[in-house]
């Protein structure tokens, strides 16, 4: 899989050394993929003021700045680009840090295989999002019970209401042009104009945020 026929480019950022090493040669060995990796937050940020990459696989606690900060200063510069956090611990805090920085993704790194990487690491580049099935129901607890949300969706348009239920739903931008006869660029315009309606900074927060509102009360 490549983004507009591109192989998909990822910067890989873990101080795991053996870590980075095994993701390094899965996603290497595959075609479609054009992959990078260094051990800090400062050097990703580095690399990304270089040049842009795709998907940035990330590492939630290392050395210096945590992976939280990095994924929030990464979505300041560059925010098209996906990023998937990933973790040894499932320590709900850094879920809901992570998501709220803008991360598309979160995976624990015990509960995942090198291959369950590789296919995250497409479906984000495809414009969808993902957590771990363990923390999954973690994540939709606290965005249920919070009791102060973003802005009401009623500033939303019809359009951008669909679009919404649509990404709750885990529709890719592709799935979601196919459905509304409309064209991906046009899908990833309603989808910034919705993050900046609600004041968030991923659509997984959205997704979330349109749970709790019971904009679609199938997902419950």
């Amino acid at each position: 899989m490549t983004v507009n026929g591109d192989a998909i480019r990822v910067l890989l950022v873990d101080d795991q050394e053996l870590f980075r090493r095994g993701v390094t040669m899965v996603l290497g060995a595959d075609g479609g993929f054009e992959i990078e990796d260094v051990d800090d937050g400062d050097s990703a940020l580095h690399r990304i003021a270089e040049e842009p990459f795709d998907v940035v696989l990330l590492d939630v606690r290392m050395p210096g700045r945590s992976g939280v900060e990095v994924c929030a200063a990464i979505k300041e510069t560059s925010p098209t680009t996906g990023i998937i956090m990933l973790t040894a611990s499932d320590d709900e805090a850094d879920l809901y840090e992570s998501i709220k920085a803008g991360a598309a993704g979160y995976l624990l790194k015990d509960g995942s295989t090198y291959d369950q990487v590789a296919e995250a690491v497409k479906l984000v580049a495809a414009g969808q999002s993902l957590i771990s099935p363990s923390m999954a129901t973690k994540l939709l607890d606290e965005f249920v019970h919070m009791s102060k949300g973003p802005a009401p969706a009623t500033t939303l348009t019809a359009r951008e209401l669909q679009v919404l239920r649509l990404v709750a739903h885990g529709k890719s931008n592709r799935d979601i042009a196919g459905e509304l006869f409309i064209s991906e660029n046009t899908v990833k315009n309603h989808i910034r104009n919705i993050l900046e309606k609600l004041q968030m900074k991923s659509r997984m927060e959205a997704a979330m945020y349109a749970v709790r509102s019971k904009l679609i009360d199938d997902v419950l």
